[in-house]
Parts: C-alpha cells; sequence; structure tokens
C-alpha cells in the first residue's frame, strides 16, 4: 500500500470496535467454550459414564481390601493353609483395580477427539475471524503478540477440558462418596473433621490462588510484548542492522526478559506460601482423623481393617485433593490465556457483509466513486466529496502529492474500509451491497510494497490463482519479465524467496507481485506504484506488456513517476483529498497547472522518479 497517505488513527467509532474485554468471570470463559465441547456431547457422556464406573471402582477396592485385611487378622497367629486366604475376595479386589486403570485409559480414548476438536474449531474460528477484521485492526495489533495469544489459548483449551474431566469431576465425585461412607460407616464426628478440613483446604487454595492470577496476567502481558517485540526486531532484520543496532535490540529485549524474571519470580514465591499452607491443613486433617481412628480400635468399636480403610480414604480424599490445588491453579490460568483469545474472538468486525449481500455480477466493470467523503478518523476527512469513473476497459491514473489520498482510493475500493459518505459502484451495484469475497475476486492489485510468502516463487505467483498450471505459471512470470530471472537461479522456480521476499531485490518482488496478479486475471486491476523498484529500462520493457494485459481491462493506476501514467484514457490530479486537475496527459500539459508543474520537476530532475511516498 502507498505509504503516502496518513496512518489511520483510532477514532472513537474505532476504540468502539476494538476488542470487547472479559467480564471478568470464569463462569464467562466458561459459556463459551461450552458449545465447541457440546458438539461431541456423545463423547462427553460417555467419558463421564466411564469417569463415575473409575471413581466407583476406586472406593470399590478400598472397602475391599478393608474387608480383607479384617477376614485374614484372625488368623495370623495361627498356623493355616493358604486356602484360609479369600480367594474370592482377592479376585473381587484384582478386577476393581484393574476396571479403575482400564475405564481410565477408556475415557481417555472415548474423549481425545473431543478434546481436540474443540481446541482446532475454536483456533480455527479464531484464524477466520482475524481474516475477517479490518485493516485497521491489523495495523493497530502487534502481530507476534496476537500469535501467542492463539497458541496459549489453543493450549488452554486441552488443558482446561483434560483438568475438568480428569481431575476436578472425578474428584468431586470422590469427595461425595468418601464423605458419605465416613458419615455413615464411622459417624458425625469423622464427616465433620473431613469436611471442615477439606472446606479449609478449598477455601485457602481458592483465595491464595485469585491473589496469584494477577502475576500469571502481569506474565501474559510481559511476554506477548517481549515476544511481539523480539518478532518485529527479527523481521526488520536489515534495518537493524543498516543502522547498528543490534545492540539496542539485545537490550531491549534483555529489558523484557528480566521485567519477566520480575513477574516469574514473584509468582514461584506466592506459589510455595500456596503448598506450604496446603499443607498444613492437609497434614492437620488426616492427623485428625487418623487420631480418632486409632482410639477407636483401641476401644474396641473399630477393627484394624476399619484403620486401615479411613488412612486409604484420607490419602484417596487429599492426595488428589492436592493434585487438584495444583489443577485449579493450572485452570485460572487457562482461563486467563483462553479468556485472551476469546477477547480476540469477540472483536467487532468494522466492514461485514450486508445481511442481503449478493455476488457481484461481473457483467459490467466500470468503477464509479460518487460524492466520496472519508476519513480514517471521521473528524478529520481525507477524501472530500471524490466523484470521478473508470469506464469498463479504460484506464484512470491518479497523481498528487504524498498525503494526497491517492491509495486511499484503493483501499475503499477493495473493502478494506468503507465510505463515510457518498458510495462506491462497480457495474452500478454498490460494492456495500456485495459480498466482499465476490468483490475481491474481481478485483487484481499490485501494492507498492510487495510482501511475499517465506515459500518458492512458484508458491508465490500461484497464489494469484492456486489452481493454475505450471505453464499458467510461467506465462505470467514471463509477461511480468521475470521468467528468465527465474530460470537463471539453480532451482528455478522451487527457489526460496525467503522471509517476506528478502532473498529477492525490490524490482524482483515487483515483478513477482505482477506476475501474481496477472494470473489471477481480474476484470478489474490496481496499480499502486507498480512499477517504482524497477529500473528505468526494465520499466519501458514491461510498460509494453502491462500494455497488453491491461488491454479490455478497467485499471486504477496509482503512480508518483508521471511516464507511467501518459497513455491513461484520463488522469486525476489529487491534492489534499480533493480532485484538483483531470484530462489526457495532453491536456494537463496544456493546462499548465499542477500537473505540467510535476511534470517539468520530473523531466528536470528536480524530483526523483522513483518511490516519491
Amino acid at each position: 500500500m502507498n505509504r503516502s497517505d496518513p496512518i489511520p488513527s483510532l477514532s472513537t467509532a474505532a476504540r468502539d470496535r476494538q476488542p470487547v474485554q472479559s467480564k471478568g468471570s470464569e463462569w464467562h470463559v466458561l459459556r463459551r467454550l461450552f458449545p465447541y465441547l457440546w458438539h461431541y456431547k456423545w463423547r462427553v457422556v460417555a467419558a463421564l459414564t466411564l469417569m463415575v464406573g473409575s471413581r466407583l471402582a476406586n472406593i470399590g477396592v478400598i472397602v475391599v481390601f478393608k474387608i480383607l485385611i479384617d477376614t485374614v487378622t484372625p488368623h495370623l497367629n495361627k498356623t493355616q493353609s493358604m486356602l484360609v486366604v479369600p480367594v474370592a475376595l482377592l479376585t473381587i479386589y484384582g478386577v476393581l483395580r484393574f476396571s479403575s486403570s482400564l475405564f481410565n485409559e477408556l475415557r481417555e480414548l472415548v474423549f481425545a477427539k473431543a478434546t481436540e476438536g474443540a481446541a482446532r474449531s475454536i483456533a480455527l474460528e479464531v484464524f477466520e475471524h482475524l481474516y475477517a477484521l479490518s485493516l485497521r485492526f491489523h495495523l493497530e495489533r502487534r502481530t507476534g503478540g496476537m500469535t501467542r495469544d492463539i497458541e496459549r489459548g489453543t493450549r488452554a483449551v486441552r488443558s482446561l477440558i483434560a483438568m475438568s474431566l480428569y481431575s476436578i469431576v472425578p474428584t468431586i465425585i470422590e469427595l461425595a462418596l468418601v464423605l458419605a461412607i465416613l458419615g455413615v460407616k464411622f459417624g458425625v464426628l469423622f464427616l465433620l473433621i473431613a469436611a471442615i478440613s477439606l472446606a479449609l483446604y478449598m477455601v485457602f487454595t481458592k483465595v491464595v490462588t485469585d491473589w496469584r492470577t494477577q502475576f500469571r496476567k502481569v506474565m501474559n502481558e510481559i511476554d506477548s510484548k517481549t515476544h511481539s517485540h523480539a518478532i518485529d526486531s527479527l523481521l526488520n532484520y536489515e534495518t537493524v542492522k543498516y543502522f547498528n543496532n543490534e545492540a539496542l535490540e539485545a537490550r531491549r529485549y534483555k529489558d523484557g526478559l528480566g521485567q519477566l524474571s520480575e513477574a516469574a519470580l514473584k509468582s514461584q514465591i506466592s506459589l510455595s506460601l500456596l503448598n506450604a499452607g496446603q499443607q498444613f491443613l492437609i497434614t492437620l486433617g488426616m492427623s485428625l482423623i487418623l487420631w480418632r481412628a486409632a482410639a477407636g480400635v483401641v476401644e474396641g468399636h473399630l477393627t484394624l481393617g476399619d484403620l486401615v480403610m479411613v488412612n486409604a480414604f484420607m490419602i484417596q480424599l487429599f492426595i488428589p485433593l492436592n493434585l487438584l490445588g495444583a489443577v485449579y491453579r493450572e485452570i485460572k490460568q487457562s482461563l486467563t490465556d483462553l479468556d485472551r483469545m476469546f477477547v480476540l474472538l469477540g472483536t467487532k468486525c468494522e466492514v461485514l457483509d450486508a445481511p442481503d449481500a449478493h455476488a457481484l455480477s461481473g457483467s459490467n466493470s466500470e468503477v464509479r466513486f460518487e460524492d466520496v467523503s472519508f476519513g480514517y478518523d471521521p473528524s478529520h476527512p481525507l477524501l472530500r466529496h471524490m466523484s470521478f469513473e473508470i469506464p469498463a476497459g479504460k484506464t484512470v491514473a491518479v497523481v498528487g502529492a504524498s498525503g494526497a489520498g491517492k491509495s486511499t482510493l484503493a483501499r475503499l475500493l477493495y473493502r478494506f474500509y468503507d465510505v463515510q459518505e457518498g458510495r462506491i459502484t462497480i457495474g452500478g451495484e454498490d460494492i456495500r451491497q456485495v459480498t466482499q469475497s465476490s468483490l475481491r475476486q474481481a478485483i487484481g492489485i499490485v501494492p507498492q510494497d510487495t510482501v511475499l510468502f517465506n515459500d518458492t516463487v512458484a508458491y508465490n505467483i500461484a497464489y494469484g490463482r492456486p489452481d493454475a498450471s505450471h505453464d499458467e505459471v510461467v506465462a505470467a512470470a514471463t509477461a511480468a519479465r521475470i521468467h528468465d530471472f527465474i530460470m537463471a537461479t539453480p532451482k528455478g522456480y522451487e527457489t526460496p524467496v525467503g522471509e517476506r521476499g528478502l532473498k529477492l531485490s525490490g524490482g524482483e518482488k515487483q515483478r513477482l507481485a505482477i506476475a501474481r496478479t496477472l494470473l489471477k486475471n481480474p476484470p478489474l486491476l490496481i496499480f499502486d506504484e507498480a512499477t517504482s523498484a524497477l529500473d528505468s529500462a526494465n520499466e519501458r520493457a514491461i510498460q509494453a506488456e502491462l500494455a497488453s494485459a491491461l488491454r479490455g481491462r478497467t485499471t486504477l493506476v496509482i503512480a508518483h513517476r508521471l511516464s507511467t501514467v501518459v497513455d491513461a484514457h484520463e488522469i486525476l490530479v489529487m491534492n489534499a483529498g480533493s480532485i484538483v486537475e483531470r484530462g489526457t496527459h495532453a491536456q494537463l500539459l496544456a493546462k499548465g497547472g499542477d500537473y505540467a508543474h510535476m511534470w517539468a520537476l520530473q523531466k528536470e530532475g528536480r524530483v526523483p522518479a522513483e518511490k516519491g511516498e
């Protein structure tokens, strides 16, 4: 895009379209997650059933073990045959223990598809949503931080689902069963000690973990910022080298890592305090329960098997509960990560298809700007009541000083933004009433700054029409006068172009962009300083090819180098967002106005004929 136009500012209306803030409620995030998971409802139900079976088997193992001890205890001091050992109880014990493990494995097997499917669906929806957002959003975001949010959010989906189904729900069921058995079998005092200990543990864990969440949020912010800067710095490798600022970039990255380290240290200190408090409560609860059980054995109303069972139940309660504390911390962190991704997903789209939008007919490619006014900030309009037309099959050029609003015309025609006043039509159809997909399918653009994918030359050209044959790719490259250069490289069309095409020169990238657009073969073309990076010889050579390719196409040419627009059917001269002159090259020279003055300066060499914006 042409850098001559002002950088879009963040208006009040634009701020309203920024990511919606989280409501700060974990339940809000879980409600957003639930529909993705419920898509696999039968797997959810099956997994929950298997999970309940596993918990019941666990409890059964303890009960059978207690019965087994009570059965063999009277015979411990007697010489008895091994037939005294209750084979049936041992068999049941073995079956129950194996069933617990089997149910767990089956549960994971059944639910794996639901977990991966939900994570995949959310990540894909966020990715697609990002492409639905306006250019304004992407100009104001740091891509590195945004991808970091998506990465952490996707990982959080898997963690949240796994921990909820595999840890929290099973533990809650087990807690209910154990407390019920303690109350019925051993009395209210056992139940009260266990329940109070559990309640204190849970309250302590929740309060301290909620307090610790602030450190996770700070770590996320610093991590995203540091990661974004690192990516931005590496993407601008050449600029860093040009200005010898490696030390500056390393220092900024070091500062970010230092801040991250400080936040991580605070998080670790708070974690140690949490763990110590949890262990104290667990130890206190288990000691009180075992004291009461041991006293019962001494008094004779409890058996040795009862003591073993109580101890096993306490281990069954507190060991998973100890893990549950860690799980709760992880869930809080996952909810924080997932919330950031849902914030992205909740960002409102600035440019939307109308409810009754239809595909662009394409029968007529005439373009009309009718009394169009627009500003990136509505309070500071950039274009003022612009009206002009590009007849079907004709070429109209737009020239003017930097900041005149030339490239904004292309952005509006592409519907990266919607006009604030007036309308733009193609073939008489308001572009706001047609689908964005059909609109952009009908338009091809060669931007001033060409950014290529880190892939091969063939891939980048074929991106204009992915189903094109190799012969068609070669024909497009030949028309853009880059085929010979490609064939001179060792790998030909399989030559990698590097990150953003950095292995190629500016002129080579621009010719690739022209080839890509010619391959797309749209009825409407936009050339935004399309030959600004070419030397004079290549520019003259490619002009003839372009003239042939543009024949019969509706074309908007945005140019600073006036020699590239002399053959246009009409030339528009812009200044401060308005058209101040219009006509053919000869007519404008005859007028002796702004265009004639610009032409004279360029002919004299006083204004560079290169990229001037």
